[in-house]
């Protein structure tokens, strides 16, 4: 890394910022340590309050995170989490990412109270549960449990799993989702889906239950996870009555 300019204007810990940027951008890979604040503090020759301006300004711009008695490590892009009806593997190719699915459970069951509930049927009435670990470049990104009432979908176990889910639905069963509801809240990591997920036990998630609907049937009821590191929550804002600008078409993703 290239020495201070002792006769600069700008700030040291300024300049050691822009230093340890361009270093992660054009050396680093996404999840690999950077040098101690010791180390930085002696290589640069400047005090380790120095260099710890300079991280904190980094980690506050999410291009490092530390992780509490570990260290400091280049962060993982996120990906921006927009609520949108369609499927995950769409949004990831979209983004240039290669999507894949490890297929958990396929199968059919009776709804439990739970269940029974969010889908408005009977108690004990037939649903096919269908749950995933989704991943993107090879790395976890979430885990799905979708519940869809079975007469809606009929032999849909005779065939594989599905690739994508929504997919099937509208070219096999004509159910095109067309509106839905989202509750979105943090949660922390169960010992079963954070083993899914490749992260510690308790670590923050993003829980999503989804409520999905053809006109006024409720298809699809469904509860994800997701990594809160891996992810941000995206959402568009518009004042009651005004008019989209037309620049603002977005693109962002579920």
């Amino acid at each position: 890394m290239p020495a201070l300019d002792e006769a600069s204007p700008v700030a040291k810990h300024v300049q050691l910022r822009e230093i340890l940027r361009a270093y992660i951008l054009e050396r680093a890979a996404p999840g690999s340590p950077i040098p101690s604040e010791r180390q930085l503090s002696m290589h640069f020759g400047v005090a380790r309050m120095t260099v710890r301006h300079a991280i904190d300004a980094l980690v506050a711009e999410e291009v490092l995170e530390r992780i509490v008695g570990l260290g400091t490590f280049v962060a993982h892009a996120k990906v921006d989490l927009q609520m949108k009806l369609t499927s995950y593997s769409e949004e990831m190719l979209r983004r240039g990412m290669v999507p894949d699915a490890h297929v958990l459970s396929f199968e059919q069951i009776g709804a439990t109270p739970l269940i029974a509930r969010e889908l408005q049927l009977e108690l004990g009435q037939p649903v096919v549960r269908f749950r995933r670990q989704l991943l993107a470049d090879g790395e976890p990104m979430s885990v799905d449990e979708n519940f869809i009432p079975a007469h809606r979908v009929r032999g849909i176990l005779d065939d594989p799993p599905p690739a994508s889910l929504y997919n099937v639905l509208s070219e096999k069963y004509g159910l095109v989702m067309e509106w839905g509801e989202d509750t979105i809240e943090a949660t922390a990591a169960s010992p079963s889906i954070a083993r899914l997920l490749n992260v510690e036990m308790g670590a923050p998630l993003l829980k999503i239950q989804r409520h999905a609907y053809v006109a006024r049937a409720m298809v699809d009821y469904s509860v994800s996870y997701y990594r809160a590191d891996r992810y941000k929550l995206w959402v568009p804002l518009q004042r009651p009555g005004a008019r989209t600008p037309r620049a603002y078409t977005s693109n962002r993703l579920r």
